[in-house]
């Protein structure tokens, strides 16, 4: 929030208070809540000054357009808790002994070039997946990963919070559990979530993490070392990619045709292998069941460890086909499992797991430890309570059948509206992987796309030799409403060369 500095001990004119309060949102957070925020906030930083008059509730009611009770139970509230004093019969005032302003800094500027030689490692020097953080503020958001808040199952969710918050639950989850996890959840993974996918863990056997992210660095930590051939996907995920080349001076690009990884020679001279077999990070390709039984045949043979990202895992869409995950096949315990919440529920509630066998859970327990001792515990709660109440259940069918239209609408127009274009989403893909016209930079279309309302990922982000994947972009649909799908595939198709 940007204020400026209100001095006068008394009443102000309507404008400055106007300002002050500029930025409430009628759709976000209660009205009540972000009139006390404002007001702190301008206290904490000294933009209200000690002993400033408050306008009366009437006066700033009218002046914001809300409720005079909405501005009264605010400012009550804030008298409660000390920032405000009310005076009889001259106002409600700043309490005196608050902070006058945050102390002016004086910053010492120092250039990238003098701190440079102190990195043990540079990430950003490294090629980044970059979305932009407004995307809520397009139209046409056809990106992967983010989410349709209209589908979120907002009272459901906000029971499970409540059921979590008496001061018996808040007395099992709110003190300090070192290196555990909430037992709720982990029951709950184990009985409801596993299951589902053909997995069958003990406690022991499973690790909550901070998303699948997390996950997949803790794994890389533990694992990889300056000498370690790690195996990883190409096209694959970025992310990935950049955490095994920080950790190792040995990556292996692994060899792929249109069903995903091959077991062959390349495959066999790793020493781990992170695999995104269920949905293949970007292209969507679901791989064979024979396929994947050769890779677990291969792994055990030439001793290579399996780490299985099954990202997209519980939102199968409603009819199509499941084919069971490695970790469900395998027999010897090569395979290590990560899941999460992300894509099934919200990305924001950043919960992931890891199923393996205990030795290694062992050690990522004490690991995790160190980085952060444990996921928050309420969210934790949270997320068992809503599993145990049926609500994901629920969620997972409904949203599975909201998906599946749009993936059909898309279907069904993308012959029409990019007819220049070659695509692929094998079943249960949330998203369509597409090559473009020969000629077609895809890096320019994001730009240019961008510019009409329309949000798309260019391909070559995911490809070591970025020129490999320059035709290629990622086309997401599950945080674009139905009825915005055709429309931004229109104005997308008239950027495409050969439209028409």
């Amino acid at each position: 929030m940007n204020f400026q500095r209100i001095m006068a001990p008394r009443a102000h004119p309507d404008i400055v208070w106007q300002r002050l309060f500029a930025e409430l949102d009628r759709d976000g957070q209660g009205l009540s809540i972000q009139i006390r925020r404002t007001i702190v906030y301008g206290i904490e930083t000294g933009t209200l000054t000690e002993r400033t008059r408050l306008p009366p509730s009437r006066q700033l009611a009218s002046l914001l357009g809300v409720a005079r009770n909405t501005v009264t139970a605010a400012y009550q509230l804030l008298i409660d808790e000390g920032f405000l004093v009310s005076r009889e019969r001259s106002g409600i005032f700043v309490a005196s002994g608050r902070p006058h302003s945050l102390p002016s800094l004086e910053t010492v500027k120092t250039s990238a070039d003098e701190w440079t030689p102190a990195f043990a490692v540079r990430p950003s020097a490294l090629r980044q997946i970059d979305k932009p953080r407004d995307w809520f503020d397009y139209p046409y958001p056809f990106l992967f990963g983010q989410f349709d808040p209209g589908i979120f199952p907002t009272n459901n969710w906000r029971e499970a919070i409540r059921a979590t918050s008496s001061v018996k639950e808040i007395n099992g989850w709110a003190g300090d559990q070192i290196d555990d996890d909430d037992p709720d959840l982990v029951e709950q993974l184990r009985v409801q979530v596993l299951p589902k996918r053909g997995i069958f863990a003990d406690p022991g056997e499973v690790i909550v993490t901070i998303g699948s992210q997390q996950a997949l660095s803790m794994l890389v930590q533990l694992f990889v070392g300056r000498q370690t051939a790690v195996g990883i996907e190409n096209p694959g995920y970025p992310d990935m990619r950049n955490m095994v080349r920080l950790a190792t001076d040995d990556t292996r690009l692994l060899s792929m045709d249109r069903h995903g990884v091959l077991p062959d020679p390349v495959f066999s001279r790793c020493d781990i292998a992170f695999l995104t077999v269920g949905h293949q990070c970007p292209t969507t390709a679901v791989m064979p069941l024979d396929r994947r039984r050769a890779l677990l045949a291969a792994a055990d043979r030439d001793k290579v460890i399996l780490v299985e990202d099954d990202y997209e895992a519980d939102l199968m869409l409603d009819g199509e086909p499941e084919t069971p995950c490695l970790k469900s096949l395998d027999e010897t315990g090569r395979v290590i499992y990560v899941g999460s919440f992300s894509k099934a529920l919200a990305p924001g509630l950043r919960i992931g797991y890891i199923v393996a066998p205990r030795p290694v859970i062992d050690e990522l327990r004490v690991l995790r430890r160190m980085l952060l001792r444990h996921p928050p515990t309420n969210n934790q709660r949270v997320l068992a309570t809503f599993i145990a109440l049926g609500h994901y259940r629920l969620h997972l069918q409904q949203t599975g059948a909201i998906l599946r239209r749009r993936a059909q609408m898309i279907v069904d127009r993308l012959p029409l509206l990019l007819p220049t274009c070659r695509w692929r989403r094998d079943p249960g893909g949330k998203s369509f992987w597409i090559e473009g016209p020969a000629g077609l930079d895809s890096r320019q279309l994001v730009h240019s796309a961008r510019e009409r309302g329309v949000l798309i990922e260019a391909g070559d982000i995911f490809f070591d030799d970025p020129e490999a994947g320059l035709r290629t972009f990622r086309l997401g649909f599950t945080a674009i409403a139905d009825r915005r799908i055709e429309q931004g595939l229109t104005l997308l198709g008239e950027l495409i060369p050969g439209h028409g």
